[in-house]
């Protein structure tokens, strides 16, 4: 049999077993709980005090550890947003101002957010809201015009795209099916 039978009360709660297996020492638990965390996703320095702070650690050894795993390279902010820009932009189309509030909530800071939004350039955003633009054109055929473009641009300004660049995408992709859109300008 390779598992173990469970009974009530057993404690199979990883953080439950982790602190009954972890020592006594706070710099050996932050380094346990920080390598566990870090084992399933990439996290940012703030993720990481955050958890320690949840979990009782003192400060101090909270900042001795994640400095240390910081110099060897398992935390990384600068890679952290770099990898979140590419991921987030590729996968669910986010602009360059919503991949900014993203890695602000998770603790990036500044300099570091700058560095990786400027990785995506206009040229590529602009592409990126064509292709969003084109898939959802399809599910909104058969509507009015203005309703169109208020889902349309909706869609693409919850994703943090500005919105001329919005209006300006969605405005060319219906005169491409053949919109009248005549007076787009003045009603939005």
């Amino acid at each position: 049999m390779t598992g173990r039978t469970e009974w009530p009360g057993d404690s199979s709660d990883s953080s439950r077993a982790g602190k009954e297996l972890s020592p006594q020492d706070p710099a050996e638990r932050a380094r346990a709980i920080c390598l566990r965390l870090l084992t399933g996703t990439p996290r940012t320095r703030k993720q990481l005090a955050d958890a320690l702070r949840k979990r009782e650690i003192p400060d101090e050894v909270a900042e001795e550890v994640l400095s240390r795993f910081e110099d060897v390279g398992l935390i990384d902010d600068a890679a952290f947003a770099g990898a979140w820009v590419e991921s987030r932009h590729h996968g669910r189309g986010l602009a360059r101002r919503a991949l900014a509030r993203e890695l602000r909530t998770k603790g990036v800071e500044p300099t570091l957010i700058q560095e990786a939004v400027e990785q995506l350039d206009s040229d590529r955003e602009e592409a990126t809201a064509r292709e969003l633009v084109a898939r959802k054109l399809r599910a909104t055929r058969g509507l009015e015009r203005d309703r169109r473009l208020r889902r349309l641009a909706g869609m693409l300004a919850r994703k943090g795209y500005p919105e001329g660049m919005a209006l300006r995408v969605v405005r060319q992709a219906l005169e491409a099916e053949g919109e009248d859109t005549d007076g787009l300008d003045e009603s939005f």
